[in-house]
């Protein structure tokens, strides 16, 4: 197998610098290629690539600014492998992660898989909090770590592997940010491609965001859930709307506590339970009470988002690129 990693970057040349550090300590026997697509930064990463031209083989694009899918389609029309492997570039990669992706699509190929993130020791606190936030069974169910229950795994392109094949049966991912995820893999659902959890091909991703960046972020993913459900109406499920109902409960409980504390008690005996979990995992006081911080932003960004869209597309039935316009890249 002949890989290819294709990492859009947009203004990020440190980071760049720590995800190519770590792809030089691959333990892979084989070959493998690296190409850079340059999303029109005004920081631009060329100086940096260079250094690892002689330790990688290494390929580096710049274009014009059009958003990280349209970056990642054109770092695979220019890829040489047969399969590609799309990484954030605020990743930094394990030493054998290659040869563990390699292992599983020996034992039992798929042309699409995608893997979970971890946080490293020298993280910030709070990129920690949001670590463990974004990839709890007690807030997103496991979807975005490694949880082995999943029937059809949705990859996300932090950590994501896709087959040539599948690339060019599909076209790759679409205008919508975010959200091309999930809308490339419901596509290639309907093209007959299977999609699997890689469970032990981690990443370490940094998520260098604050709290205004991470409500924007989960904001926008709110808001492409209904966007998805639009197009691919097989695939919509009552559980997305957890985040909203959960924000909408935890407000009327607290109005509530005048006349019962039963629903109040439910919440925070919530909250206890993502404190412990996360207080066993990382083992730091501060860590687990960001969690609780980052665990309210997360759902209650996303429950706006998500009944925002919902409004939008459903009652008012206006077009998502009309009603939507900041979700998609012209």
């Amino acid at each position: 197998m002949y890989f290819s990693f294709i990492i859009p970057v947009y203004n990020r040349p440190d980071e760049v610098d720590e995800l190519l550090d770590s792809l030089t300590k691959q333990t892979y026997e084989r070959e493998f290629e690296v190409v850079i697509v340059e999303d029109g930064s005004k920081e631009d990463s060329r100086s940096v690539v260079s250094k690892y031209e002689d330790k990688l083989k290494i390929s580096y694009y710049y274009k014009s600014n059009s958003g990280p899918g349209a970056s990642r389609n054109y770092g695979m029309e220019r890829a040489k492998g047969d399969y590609f492997i799309v990484l954030d570039s605020d990743c930094i990669i394990p030493a054998e992660y290659l040869t563990i992706v390699n292992q599983y699509l020996k034992e039992e190929y798929v042309d699409c898989f995608g893997g979970p993130d971890a946080a490293l020791d020298s993280f910030s606190d709070v990129q920690k909090a949001i670590n463990y936030s974004m990839t709890s069974v007690l807030t997103t169910g496991g979807i975005r770590g490694a949880s082995e229950r999943i029937g059809k795994f949705q990859p996300r392109s932090f950590n994501m592997g896709i087959s040539k094949k599948a690339f060019v049966a599909s076209g790759g991912y679409g205008k919508i940010h975010p959200g091309e995820d999930p809308d490339l893999t419901i596509r290639l659902w309907n093209l007959g491609f299977d999609t699997q959890l890689f469970s032990k091909a981690y990443v370490y991703h940094k998520r260098r965001i604050d709290w205004d960046k991470f409500y924007v972020q989960v904001n926008k993913f709110g808001k492409a859930r209904p966007i998805l459900n639009q197009r691919y109406p097989e695939t919509a499920k009552l559980t997305y709307w957890f985040p909203t109902v959960f924000i909408a409960g935890l407000l009327f409980s607290i109005l509530m506590t005048y006349y019962t504390s039963a629903l109040i008690l439910c919440y925070i005996f919530y909250f206890l339970l993502v404190f412990i979990g996360s207080f066993i995992k990382e083992k730091n006081f501060k860590i687990s009470l960001l969690a609780l911080v980052a665990i309210f932003i997360q759902f209650y960004g996303y429950g706006i988002g998500f009944l925002k869209a919902s409004y939008i597309l459903f009652v008012k039935k206006q077009k998502a690129e009309e009603g939507l316009p900041e979700m998609f890249f012209k």
